[in-house]
Formats: C-alpha cells, sequence, structure tokens
C-alpha cells in the first residue's frame, strides 16, 4: 500500500535535469576538451555541489582542478561571501594559463589553482546560445527573420548571408513540426540555433531554405496566455501522413566573405522530421572540397550518398542502395549515420545481409570493393577511421551472448581483416572519442552494475581510471538493483529481453500488482543495456517506490537487434511495438515469481508510449485491466509523415486506419486516464481528443486530463502531471485512497534546457 513516505521516496526518483547527482555520484563525466584536446575536466555532483577533475590521459593523471578548500577561502575573503568546498558557488570553469575563471556573486573572477589569490576579472560574456560559431572563432552565423546573417567576433561587425527569405520559406530552421515552439517560449528563445555547418577552413557554411509554403497548417489554442489575456491561437505547419506537401530543404553554400550562394542544383530533400544537418545527414568532407549528403525516398526504400559541389552547386550521385523494406544509415532515428567518406573509398551501412555491417565502396565509382564487417552482430556506431593504418575502430552489439544490446568496442582493418575486440569484458560500453581523437572515454556498466568509467587507448589499455558510481543515495531510498532478463516472445522462438523492477521493501510472500512501462519504438528501445538509476528516464523507478513490480520490455519491432527483428514493425505500428510478447513476457515471468499479481496489471507510457498504453487495453483486455497514457499519438492519420510512413508504409490508408486507436474506441474495457498538454505541439492534443470523443460516442467510462499551457514532456508541471498518473493507478489497481501529498514543482533553467536538447 502506497503511503506518504512511498510517494516521497518516488519523487526523489523522478529524474531532475536540473540537478544533477543527488542520488548517484560519479555515473556521468562530461568531458570539457582543453590544451587542443590533450587534456581534459569535468565536474562530479558531491549531491551538494560540485568538485572539479582535470585529467592528462598521456600522463595517466587525474587529479582536482585547483585546490578547492584553498580556493574557497581565498574567494571568500575577496568577496566577502561564505563559500563551502563543498559547495562551490559555480558550475563551469575556463582553464587559462596558470588560472581558474568562474563567475560567482554576480561577478567574474580568475584565481589561482592552488588557492593563494582570487582577484575580480574582466568578464567576456558567452557566445550567444542561438550563435553558431566559425572552427576558428572569428565569425557566428545566427537566424535574423527569415535569413542567415554574419557576426564579426573580433569587431562585432554584421552582415547579412542571404537576403531573399520569406515566411515559410526561411533559411536555417528545421521543420516546424519538430522546431518545439512551445517549450521554446517557456524559456523565452524565439528559436532553436540554425541549423548550420562551417566549412573546415572557416570561410563557407552549408545551410538549407526551409520550404513550408505549401504544408498544412495546424492550430493551438493557448486558453491562458502568461499574461493572462484572451485566449492565443498559435499556428504551425505540420504535415500529415499522405499529404502530398512536405517540408523541403533545398541545399545551398554561403561564402560568408564575398557572400555568395551556391544553390544545389538538385531536387530538395524531404525533411518531414528533423534538418539534415542537424542529424548530420549532410556535412563537409574534411578539407572542404565537397559535401556529402544522404538522400531518401519518400518510402524510405532507396538510400543515396550525393556529392555537391560548393563551388559550383553540381550534384552527383556517389552510390544508392534499395530495399524491399526500410533502408536506414542506422536502425536508431536520433543518432549519426553509420557513414564515412574516406580519401577515396566510403564506409557504408547496410543491413542487407540480415544483420548490420560495413561495407567499402570506390568513392568515384561508386563500385563494391568489399564488405568490411560480417557476423552474426551488427555495428551500432563507427567511432574513428585510421586511413594511414587502414582501420576502423566502432561499437557493436551482438557480441555478448548474454545481451545482444550491449555494446562492445571493436576494431578491424578497412580489407576485412584483423577483426579484434578491445573491450573484452561483456559490460556495455559507452564510448565517447577525444577531442584529438588519440583515447576514449569508456563508461562500462550493466543495467544492475553501476559504471566505472575511464580513459583507454585505441588497443583497450585503459590509461587512467575516472569515476567509479557511487548509489548510496539511491539504496537508502529502498533502491535495489533491477533484473535484466530473457524470455521467448509470443511465437515461442524468438528470443525478447527487459528489465524488470521489485518494489521497495519488497516481500516474496505478499502479491504485488504490476505496471508495464511501454514504448513501442520503432525509432528507439526502451531499455538501454547499461546502468540507468533514473529507471529509464522517468516512470520506472518511481512505481516500483509506490509498491508496484514494473516491467520494461523491448518486443518484435523495435530496434537494436537484427534487420527480420526490426522489420516486423513494417506495416505494422498496431502491434506497438510486440505488445503480443509484453503478453508473453508477463505470463512467463509470473510462472517463476508468484508475487506478481497478473489479476492487476496496468499499462503506461507516454507519446508513443501512451498509444501504446490504449492498445495494451484495447487489444489484450484480458492482461491490461489499467491504463495512463500520457501525449499519446493515437492516430497515424493525422501525425508526422516521417514516422508513420517510414516505419507503417507509405501510400497505405488502410494500415494507418488499422494502427489507430481512435476506430477500435468501442473495444475498451478496462480503466483508462488520457493526459495531453493543450500546446503540445509534437504530437497534437487532437489526438487525445479524437479519441476521446470516439469513448463518448461509444458510452465508456475514462478519466481525461487537458494540462493548459503544457509542451509534450510537461516540462514545467512533471510533479503534477506524474503525481496525477500515480495518484490514478494506486487508486485503480490497489484499491487504496492515495495519501494526500503534493510533490514540490521542479523548476526550470538553462541546465534543463540542456538536458532537454542533448
Amino acid at each position: 500500500m502506497s503511503t506518504t513516505e512511498h510517494y516521497q521516496a518516488a519523487e526523489k526518483l523522478l529524474r531532475r535535469p536540473a540537478a544533477p547527482g543527488e542520488l548517484v555520484v560519479g555515473d556521468k563525466v562530461r568531458p570539457r576538451w582543453v590544451d587542443g584536446g590533450s587534456r581534459f575536466w569535468y565536474p562530479v555532483s558531491t549531491g551538494t555541489g560540485s568538485r572539479f577533475v582535470l585529467v592528462d590521459p598521456a600522463a595517466g593523471t587525474r587529479g582536482p582542478a585547483f585546490d578547492h578548500p584553498r580556493l574557497a577561502a581565498a574567494l571568500a575573503s575577496a568577496s566577502g561571501q561564505r563559500v563551502d568546498p563543498e559547495a562551490l558557488p559555480f558550475t563551469a570553469i575556463e582553464l587559462t594559463g596558470n588560472a581558474v575563471e568562474f563567475a560567482a556573486f554576480g561577478e567574474y573572477w580568475r584565481c589561482d589553482p592552488e588557492g593563494r589569490t582570487c582577484e575580480r576579472a574582466e568578464f567576456t560574456p558567452p557566445g550567444n546560445p542561438l550563435d553558431v560559431p566559425s572552427p576558428d572563432g572569428k565569425v557566428a552565423v545566427s537566424q535574423r527573420g527569415h535569413d542567415l546573417w554574419a557576426r564579426s567576433l573580433t569587431d562585432g561587425r554584421e552582415w547579412p548571408l542571404t537576403t531573399d527569405g520569406a515566411p515559410d520559406h526561411r533559411y536555417g530552421p528545421g521543420p516546424a513540426a519538430t522546431g518545439n515552439g512551445t517549450l521554446l517560449r517557456k524559456f523565452g528563445l524565439p528559436h532553436l540555433p540554425p541549423a548550420v555547418a562551417w566549412s573546415p577552413d572557416s570561410t563557407k557554411v552549408l545551410a538549407h531554405r526551409t520550404d513550408e509554403r505549401a504544408v498544412r497548417l495546424a492550430h493551438l489554442v493557448q486558453a491562458r496566455p502568461a499574461d493572462g489575456g484572451a485566449p492565443v491561437t498559435h499556428t504551425q505547419r505540420y504535415a500529415h501522413a499522405g499529404d502530398e506537401h512536405l517540408p523541403l530543404a533545398e541545399l545551398v553554400v554561403l561564402d560568408v566573405a564575398e557572400g555568395a550562394v551556391v544553390r544545389a542544383q538538385a531536387e530538395p530533400l524531404l525533411m518531414p522530421t528533423t534538418s539534415p544537418i542537424t542529424a548530420g545527414w549532410a556535412w563537409w568532407a574534411p578539407d572542404g572540397s565537397a559535401v556529402y549528403y544522404l538522400d531518401r525516398s519518400r518510402d524510405a526504400r532507396t538510400l543515396s550518398l550525393r556529392r555537391l559541389d560548393p563551388a559550383t552547386g553540381e550534384v552527383t550521385t556517389v552510390l544508392s542502395e534499395t530495399g524491399a523494406t526500410r533502408v536506414e544509415p542506422t536502425q536508431w532515428l536520433y543518432e549519426p549515420p553509420i557513414v564515412r567518406v574516406l580519401a577515396d573509398e566510403v564506409l557504408w551501412y547496410s543491413q542487407r545481409d540480415g544483420q548490420g555491417h560495413l561495407y567499402r565502396y570506390d568513392l568515384r565509382t561508386g563500385d563494391l570493393l568489399g564488405q568490411v564487417t560480417s557476423g552474426e552482430w551488427a555495428v551500432r556506431q563507427v567511432l574513428r577511421v585510421d586511413e594511414s593504418e587502414r582501420v576502423v575502430h566502432f561499437t557493436a552489439t551482438g557480441l555478448v551472448e548474454e545481451d545482444p544490446y550491449r555494446r562492445t568496442a571493436c576494431r578491424v582493418g578497412l580489407d576485412g581483416s584483423g577483426f579484434a575486440v578491445v573491450t573484452d569484458d561483456g559490460l556495455d560500453h559507452v564510448v565517447t572519442p577525444s577531442g584529438n581523437g588519440e583515447w576514449f572515454l569508456d563508461s562500462a556498466s550493466t543495467v544492475d552494475t553501476p559504471p566505472v568509467t575511464s580513459v583507454r587507448d585505441w588497443s583497450g589499455r585503459v590509461l587512467v581510471e575516472l569515476e567509479r558510481a557511487d548509489v548510496t543515495g539511491l539504496t537508502a531510498l529502498g533502491w535495489t538493483p533491477p533484473e535484466r532478463f530473457r524470455v521467448k516472445a509470443a511465437d515461442g522462438v524468438t528470443d525478447v529481453y527487459g528489465v524488470l523492477y521489485r518494489p521497495h521493501g519488497f516481500d516474496p510472500a505478499q502479491s504485488y500488482p504490476v505496471v508495464d512501462t511501454l514504448y513501442p519504438g520503432p525509432q528507439v528501445t526502451r531499455v538501454a543495456p547499461s546502468f540507468d538509476p533514473g529507471g529509464m528516464g522517468l516512470d520506472a523507478e518511481p512505481l516500483a517506490a509506490l509498491g508496484f513490480v514494473v516491467v520494461a520490455l523491448d518486443g518484435r519491432g523495435t530496434p537494436g537487434r537484427g534487420k527480420a527483428f526490426h522489420d516486423a514493425s513494417y506495416g505494422r505500428l498496431a502491434d506497438a511495438g510486440g505488445l503480443a510478447d509484453h503478453v508473453a513476457a508477463l505470463r512467463q515471468l509470473a510462472e517463476t515469481r508468484p508475487w506478481m499479481d497478473l489479476d492487476r496489471v496496468g499499462a503506461f507510457g507516454h507519446s508513443g508510449g501512451g498509444f501504446a498504453a490504449v492498445r495494451a487495453l484495447l487489444d489484450f483486455p484480458d492482461v491490461y485491466q489499467v491504463g495512463a497514457a500520457l501525449s499519446g499519438s493515437h492516430d497515424p492519420r493525422c501525425f508526422n509523415p516521417g514516422f508513420v510512413e517510414t516505419y507503417d508504409g507509405a501510400d497505405v490508408p488502410g494500415t494507418w486506419a488499422r494502427s489507430s486507436t481512435v476506430d477500435s474506441a468501442d473495444r475498451l474495457r478496462g480503466r483508462l486516464l488520457l493526459v495531453h498538454g493543450e500546446m503540445d505541439d509534437q504530437v497534437h492534443p487532437h489526438h487525445t481528443m479524437r479519441l476521446a470523443d470516439r469513448l463518448v460516442a461509444a458510452d465508456k467510462d475514462f478519466e481525461l486530463l487537458v494540462v493548459p499551457g503544457a509542451e509534450h514532456t510537461f516540462i514545467d508541471c512533471l510533479s503534477y502531471v506524474r503525481k496525477h498518473c500515480w495518484d490514478f493507478l494506486v487508486r485503480e489497481l490497489m484499491g487504496v485512497r492515495p495519501p494526500a501529498y503534493r510533490p514540490a514543482p521542479i523548476p526550470i533553467g538553462p541546465e534543463l534546457l540542456a538536458e532537454m536538447f542533448s
């Protein structure tokens, strides 16, 4: 039975990007490179503040970036303020020569690293967050109105790079459908930085003109704007699946000094979801001689690599691949494509053999030169290519028998010879190459093993260990490590994997209700193979603290496995990431865990997970009795074509209708809570309202919460919304009245914004 104490623990476990490290210390190392990438510093949360660590991988040393107690004393003496060395009044530093600089108490300070002196210093304001500075630091590009402008960072001079931008035909932005306008307004920002890429020599900028003039209009009504005035209508360009007109990206190369505009002599790129520059689908050659970009057909079955001549605008095709279903440069929508253009060759990712491997092509002729990697595993990310040594380093999945999702660092010769595993320990490895490319940061963990972060050279040798995560704060709340499990899918043959969280204060003699926290993909997985103290975002650990057994699973149709496993979702979004596999998993788990009460099972999900939670109640009413669906994308016919057409098929309205929960609303039998933000500009609130309309027409009982002013993630009312969902699940699955507990609101600020867009 959930009590106030359970709710307090759940609130603490609700991830707070604005205050990282409250419960886990040393689980994340975010390096700030200095000295050309040969050294770096990073902050580590102490729970009350930060300590700063300086690392020299070549020397194998790690130590304080400065003398914390003595600097605190010197700063206190100079400022007249109290300074706690364990809670320093700053979160970022600049290492300049033999000095540490930072902002504190409304002033800028320069201190001796030994803490002997601190003095006020001239403050150089940080760059405008909406600017994109050049590699040489001399010029920045920004969006102004409908055009792009340049600004000298030495003398402040400004000049236009384009002058013919117009409404809905602008330079710089990605598609409005994913521009996060509501979220940005909450932070007082007019837009995101422009989608541009500087040439290596800082003389040119790759950009695109975004054409949304023919894209349909969508409207959101804000009932009570911030000034308390009359309702305001916000209009957005937002294409639907099957629409004739989608957002387009017209690639251009801008000469910063001379103002010349070179336009790509090719058809514009389809851009329903993300700017090709932002997504890494368009980039400069290392020597600046060319721009390369990926171009995919609307049905997603043909992927081409094209070369753009920045001097003339001429576009040529380097190579193309066509398949029976999606042809993807990676299975993960939000990761950069696994494609590298070398001096005379192209490393090309393909799933043609049923896995996901690298192939080598001739850059000039497009001829296939050979397969670089092979086997019953897949390349996940290219880390580094050493052309002089003819070696490529990469991460792969499928090499760890215990868990095929775990990432392993590997290397192989470009001719396919000499394959070797670099991190041969069976753990999951999150790898970050260094600024100078000579070594890499490695965070090694599993779902139930806290991470150890170290610096390694490319042979895998540990140069210096950085952090071992401390989970004392978690265990003090009653947390226990989750259980990674493997069961059979509904077909009785395919292995599927998930994570099970036991309720806090677990007693095997008791019986507990179960919550399945859903996300159906197919663009990302629900479960990470690494340590995740937040419980995969927001939901798992807080629910376990409330007294639920919590399950999360990646069924057939989600990424991270072979081509056939992922393609199980193609044309079958209605299956919601293998809901039948979830049902099979629940039953198998309960066979050996009698404390799982399958007469009390709930479904919980956000966005695609909200859609899946409703489908769970509609398709498996004998299993799922309760569902909480937040920001659900319930009707594919009114959703972003970049998602629907890629994963459910293009020009198949019958398939989209089958995927709609709206058309099946009359089948509802369980208890359902629908939650949506009034100003959700990613999944418009009409998705939930259309479903609610059909539920009313079918005389179905349900609960509905529309949150005024809220965007897709409920960023400024997260505690309120999650508490409302917790109450619903506690009431409906535990049969008790929730405690009268009110969690504190989570403050929003620059750190939270950075976390949202990282």
